[in-house]
């Protein structure tokens, strides 16, 4: 069956804009067919305004969502944030997190995002033991499937990043807050991974839920556990990191090891073309070269970054030297492409003085094209074989208003999308949920039961934790 999507303008890439774009959709929800200068059909979706690509987080903590505004006390630093956040990662339970990741996954989808990578390490229950065959709807998976059925029904697109985390950092045993994230040793995480692939291939189709891998950061991965992850990770399974986030981590890393966080994993032949490495604001010249030889991709967060006062990346060095780059939104400081991609030119305006260094066809690539491809997933677009997913956004807003339609990327933010579009399908419009309605509400009543369950009286002593000790994010 063929359905279509009809555009009152779109942006086909390459500064093109067309009117009137009738959008072919075959069953898988790919494109098949582009009309333009066509009248809409009965039947087909209708987007008014432009139609832009739609984006494909390429980083998510889904749980990091109820930090937002809560980590700024007395100005808050990277390790104050990371104490809330493991306080809300004691009280999750695969019920609440479906509760919260459906909310925050109807927040990506009202925004333009239609994908989305989620680096997930909370496995197991907060002793460290794994969830029981008896566990709601998912066993030793609960919290996993949780995440799915999330996504399913905010209609986002999932790849389920299946995080390796084994250690506090190096030569360092995990802190108590860390113990349900680990499954022990590298080789039960690459069978409970196994496990996990068979269960979500048999419940859901790829298009809409598939699983890859992660190793946390060098510093909760120990080298001999990379090393085996190395020989055994099967081929073709999509592989992120977290790297080079902040100099600590180059710092204890170098004295640790003699190597880099890059060098290392190429010392054991992790570095390839299915890599992602997430944030790298503190690569050196050799990492960056190492990363584009291998023709990886490099996720950048731009506001999560700037929230957390880790440093502005070398977006431009990673350009020039080839490396493909994304986005995504980490922690969700803020869910918005828009400005997810205004972020990465305005930090490189501030570190080099000038103007002009990623234009609207480059800005949009990055944020569809090049999170898809971390995703291993076929990018948005307009050509054949594209995912037809769109957002399209109104151009006489008052952000809008005036601007040049391909010169949006520079103006326009999530709250100008007027309608968001995935496999064909209509999935929101002005904000809302076209099944679960405005996100708001659902955030709200989804951060409040956390918070009845992780709030004072969950503290852990700041005593408990040393300072630097641990792997962030």
């Amino acid at each position: 069956m063929v359905r279509a999507v009809w555009c009152e303008h779109a942006w086909l890439g390459a500064g093109r804009l067309a009117d009137a774009v009738r959008v072919e959709v075959d069953a898988d929800g790919l494109v098949v067919g582009v009309l333009p200068g066509v009248p809409a059909r009965d039947g087909d979706v209708v987007l008014r305004g432009v139609a832009f690509p739609a984006a494909a987080n390429a980083h998510s903590h889904a749980f990091h969502r109820a930090l937002r505004g809560r980590t700024h006390d007395g100005g808050g630093t990277f390790w104050t944030w990371r104490e809330t956040m493991y306080r809300a990662a004691d009280a999750l339970t695969p019920e609440l997190y479906e509760e919260l990741a459906t909310a925050v996954y109807a927040e990506m989808v009202v925004a333009g995002w239609t994908s989305v990578a989620e680096f997930h390490y909370v496995h197991h229950q907060p002793d460290g033991t794994p969830y029981g065959q008896g566990a709601a709807d998912g066993g030793h998976h609960a919290m996993e499937l949780a995440l799915a059925r999330a996504a399913v029904r905010a209609g986002i697109r999932l790849t389920l990043l299946d995080t390796c985390y084994l250690a506090g950092g190096f030569g360092v045993p995990l802190e108590e807050g860390q113990r349900r994230f680990s499954d022990g040793t590298a080789q039960r995480w690459l069978e409970r991974l196994a496990a996990l692939r068979a269960a979500v291939s048999s419940r859901y189709p790829a298009h809409r839920v598939t699983v890859g891998a992660a190793l946390h950061s060098v510093r909760a991965v120990p080298e001999e556990d990379l090393a085996v992850v190395a020989r055994h990770l099967p081929a073709g399974v999509p592989l992120h990191v977290h790297l080079s986030e902040q100099p600590a981590e180059n710092e204890d890393c170098l004295r640790a090891t003699g190597h880099t966080p890059t060098a290392l994993l190429h010392r054991h032949g992790l570095v390839t073309g299915r890599l992602s490495a997430v944030h790298a604001t503190h690569v050196t010249g050799r990492d960056i070269a190492m990363l584009a030889d291998a023709g990886a991709v490099v996720v950048l967060c731009p506001t999560t970054e700037a929230d957390l006062a880790d440093g502005i990346g070398p977006a431009g060095d990673l350009r020039e030297a080839g490396v493909r780059l994304a986005l995504g939104t980490d922690q969700h400081a803020v869910v918005d492409p828009w400005l997810e991609m205004r972020a990465l030119e305005h930090g490189e305006r501030l570190r080099t003085g000038r103007r002009g260094h990623f234009d609207p066809d480059g800005l949009h690539g990055i944020a569809a094209l090049g999170g898809a491809a971390a995703q291993g997933r076929p990018g948005a677009g307009f050509g054949p074989g594209c995912a037809a997913d769109y957002m399209a956004v109104h151009p006489h807003s008052a952000r809008t208003a005036g601007s040049a339609r391909e010169q949006l990327a520079y103006t326009a933010t999530a709250q100008d999308v007027a309608a968001v579009v995935v496999g064909g399908a209509l999935v929101a419009r002005d904000g809302v949920h076209a099944t679960l309605g405005a996100p708001g509400p659902l955030l709200a009543a989804a951060i409040a039961r956390l918070d009845e369950v992780s709030g004072p009286g969950a503290e852990r002593a700041a005593s408990t934790r040393r300072e630097g000790s641990g792997c962030p994010s």
